[in-house]
């Protein structure tokens, strides 16, 4: 069950990504960050952020044209 969850259906490169950064930084070790977005290029920036971040990919899908992402924060 995720810790927050954000809302970026609709938003552009790199709005979903700046959001999903400043939330992280506010959540604690170990909590989810559940997000949905409609911007393809979200699949290459949250796999990219997880990287440098060393956050944890827990899961993605993709429903309907629309991207799901469970990010555990480091």
């Amino acid at each position: 069950m995720p810790s927050q969850e954000l809302d970026a259906r609709g938003l552009l490169c790199p709005e979903p990504l700046m959001l999903a950064r400043n939330r992280l930084r506010g959540m604690g070790a170990g909590d989810i960050l559940f997000i949905r977005a409609t911007d393809p290029s979200t699949v290459r920036d949250f796999a990219n952020l997880c990287r440098f971040m060393g956050h944890e990919m827990v899961d993605q899908s993709v429903i309907e044209a629309e991207f799901r992402f469970w990010i555990r924060r480091a």
